[in-house]
């Protein structure tokens, strides 16, 4: 399998020496005298996303990059834009593990967003014997996120988002099923409700997939549920210039779902799964739905309309009362809900919540393996008061005091007890450039995901 990252095996590559601090030392004296001397001179210590040209009687004779932690990919993702262009490979003989973070992150270090601007250089590109075939499926899966979350509203919108999980279905033999129209009104009267002034409609899309095959063992049934608000005016309650300005990424949750499906696919787990995602557009309009409306939901819970712009989980809730409808074993959601998450967590660690402690537990953990950390909110049910409506079931929104908690506490209201949930507050966007991390839509909380459900799969 072949990557614009990654060189042909045949290809001519320079060595690549891959050394952290601890190590540096020894390794430089082990180099020629004229080499340390060079390294020396440009006081290079091996710090973590650095990197140094070793110099040859014909020029370049290759480089040395330092490093951090040997199993995070994003130890490695400078290397592609630190070197010349032209073709890598490791002076070592590396662990399996650290090899595959090297291409992991080798591969997202050399991302760009090519859909309207060419890049201004090619990466480095790196030579391994032999790819990691899951390696380069998690990064496909990564690639999906950044390049569906960049992509503007113009293109992306929730027919884009249906023709993205048609193409999945049909490249892994999975079903799917839309909702629109009066079915979407009276099935899902609250997504209708949130997309019905937008000119494109909204939508349920619902993708099945068994992995384990007819007649084989009952496979866990994981449902997985993705915010798909493909721009977000903030309605009536309109956002400011600002805070509407990177709005085509609000249909990031949905981007996790779907890539973390077809990551699932593409690997073959033996799980059975249930993608939903609720598309629409929270527009401006006659149509618009408003503040103080009461709004049916599938469950039948009836909400109050607090804030337009609390629009994401009005269309989630009847997307996880569908789920639950499928009788699966766990539900996991993403979601760009909150900017309170950010406020309290940063831009880097996605809102993790959770009605079961051991799937948190286990989610926590793969985000350790998988250096793709998530932290854990807690569900604080006394803060359910700042939801409270005199005329309606719920409010969907009524403080501004923990606003991550409350969100999360209305999603929660529409999953059975009993049924394990956990439901990410993600990002999904890099506010500047890092190695690894490019301005822009980002995967955050994908890795991790699949890590549990691998692990749960068996």
């Amino acid at each position: 399998m072949s990557h614009p990252a990654y060189a042909r095996t045949e290809s001519t590559a320079l060595p690549l020496h891959l050394v952290d601090r601890a190590g540096y030392a020894a390794w430089r004296d082990a180099q020629p005298p004229a080499i340390a001397a060079w390294l020396e001179t440009q006081g290079f210590d091996a710090a973590p996303g650095s990197a140094a040209l070793l110099p040859g009687a014909q020029g370049v004779a290759g480089a040395v990059l330092g490093v951090g932690d040997r199993l995070d990919p994003c130890a490695y993702a400078h290397g592609p834009n630190a070197l010349p262009d032209g073709a890598w490979r490791p002076a070592d003989t590396l662990p399996a593990a650290e090899r595959a973070a090297l291409q992991l992150g080798w591969g997202l270090g050399s991302y760009r967003f090519e859909r309207y601007k060419a890049a201004p250089r090619a990466p480095a590109r790196l030579r391994l014997d032999e790819l990691d075939a899951e390696a380069l499926d998690l990064l496909a899966a990564c690639m999906r996120v950044r390049d569906w979350v960049n992509t503007p509203t113009q293109d992306m919108g929730p027919d884009h988002l249906e023709a993205i999980a048609s193409e999945l279905a049909s490249a892994h033999d999975a079903q799917l099923e839309v909702f629109t129209g009066q079915v979407l009104e009276q099935e899902f009267p609250a997504i209708h409700a949130v997309g019905r002034a937008s000119h494109r409609a909204p939508r349920l899309l619902a993708l099945r997939w068994n992995g384990a095959g007819d007649g084989q063992a009952r496979p866990l049934h994981v449902a997985i549920v993705g915010k798909g608000v493909c721009f977000d005016t903030g309605g009536l309650d309109i956002k400011p210039a600002d805070g509407m300005r990177n709005m085509k990424k609000d249909m990031g949750g949905a981007a996790h779902a779907l890539a973390l499906a077809g990551l699932v696919m593409a690997r073959g787990l033996p799980l059975r799964l249930t993608v939903l995602v609720p598309a629409v557009e929270n527009a401006l309009g006659p149509d618009a739905f408003r503040p103080g409306e009461v709004v049916a939901t599938r469950k039948g819970v009836s909400v109050e309309i607090d804030n337009t712009d609390a629009e994401g989980r009005v269309i989630l809730c009847d997307a996880l009362a569908y789920a639950a409808e499928q009788q699966p074993d766990l539900v996991l959601d993403f979601a760009t809900l909150t900017g309170a998450a950010r406020v309290a967590l940063g831009p880097d660690l996605p809102a993790l919540f959770s009605n079961d402690d051991a799937l948190a537990e286990a989610w926590l953990a793969a985000g350790r393996q998988a250096r793709d950390p998530v932290w854990r909110l807690p569900l604080w049910r006394p803060y359910l008061r700042y939801l409270t409506s005199e005329v309606a079931d719920l409010a969907n929104a009524g403080s501004r005091m923990a606003g991550a908690v409350t969100a999360a506490l209305y999603l929660e209201r529409f999953v059975p007890e009993g049924l394990p949930w956990a439901h990410l507050d993600t990002y999904a966007w890099n506010d500047g450039n890092r190695a690894g991390r490019p301005a822009g839509g980002e995967a955050l909380g994908l890795r991790s995901a699949y890590a549990l459900l691998k692990a749960r799969a068996g």
